[in-house]
């Protein structure tokens, strides 16, 4: 799978992790930044990470930051981006199940490196679930919503 990722400088420590996991589990990697461990500002880097998933050059992206949240919240402004803060596996793969998250957003501040590695793991293995019509026409509803403005 094509993974692009990027984080803020509070998720920069843990993004080396995260992109050796990814490397050896035989995903395509494609880095944003942040490269180092300088203050930027997480709406450049998610920006950069949506644009990858939404033009196709990903099939998936990451975004790590201090909570998440942020990261979220600037992934979700952008037109044909689901996003979603997962701190947990369940949340990880249902989101993709039932939800069709295109991108998950980590607190590198909430979460420990082994629970990083396992929520990435989950989210990478889920598919969402186009025979559940309930599923289905939820995420069309949403597409809705980011139409309407």
């Amino acid at each position: 799978m094509k993974i692009v990722i990027g984080s803020d400088h509070a998720g920069f420590p843990m993004k080396a992790g995260i992109l050796a996991f990814l490397k050896e589990s035989g995903h395509e990697v494609d880095d944003v930044g942040s490269f180092d461990p300088d203050p930027v500002d997480f709406p450049d880097i998610a920006r950069l990470v949506c644009n990858k998933v939404r033009s196709g050059e990903a099939d998936r992206g990451l975004l790590i930051c201090g909570t998440g949240v942020g990261a979220s919240i600037a992934a979700n402004k952008i037109r044909g981006i689901r996003a979603a803060v997962c701190h947990d596996v369940h949340s990880a793969h249902q989101s993709v199940e039932h939800d069709d998250v295109n991108v998950m957003c980590i607190g590198a501040q909430i979460v420990g490196s082994w629970l990083a590695r396992d929520l990435v793991e989950s989210y990478l293995a889920a598919n969402f679930d186009r025979d559940d019509a309930d599923f289905v026409r939820r995420v069309e509803k949403l597409a809705d919503l980011e139409n309407a403005g």
